[in-house]
């Protein structure tokens, strides 16, 4: 399993201990920046996340900013991407099981580092259901076929 991962300056302060949780579990994790606290647009980081789930199939990602928002909304922008903004473990559970979510979004500002672990083991081990998610997902990703051809 492989995660990209991406913040912004108020989602950096978890980035490495996100990073650190996720390799223990034995997930390789790439890190898409940014290399400081430093001021940053978090449209930029959402969209590098998603471009780069997009273009390697199979792949997950994690997006974190100050509330999970903004870097949420930039990172469903990219076609093909399903971004779930998540606040608990049962949220990010139904992400995966209902939407088949491939980024995980949170706010550094908004959940608590045991939150985020909980998410993080209900996001990896839940899987796709299928069934009549199956229709409500395409019917999702038929979207981006309107607007983006």
């Amino acid at each position: 399993m492989k995660f990209y991962i991406a913040t912004d300056h108020a989602g950096f302060h978890y980035k490495d201990q996100v990073k650190e949780y996720l390799t223990s579990k034995g997930i390789e994790v790439i890190d898409l920046g940014p290399e400081t606290a430093d001021r940053v647009d978090y449209p930029d980081y959402g969209r590098k996340c998603a471009e780069a789930v997009r273009d390697d199939p199979g792949s997950f990602g994690i997006v974190i900013c100050g509330t999970g928002i903004g870097i949420s909304m930039a990172a469903n922008k990219v076609p093909g991407i399903r971004a779930a903004l998540c606040h608990d473990a049962y949220t990010a559970a139904m992400a995966r099981a209902h939407n088949d979510a491939q980024i995980l979004a949170f706010g550094e500002r908004v959940v608590g580092m045991g939150v985020v672990q909980s998410m993080i083991d209900a996001f990896v081990s839940t899987e796709f259901e299928g069934g009549r998610h199956e229709r409500r997902v395409e019917k999702i990703n038929a979207i981006d076929e309107v607007y983006c051809g």
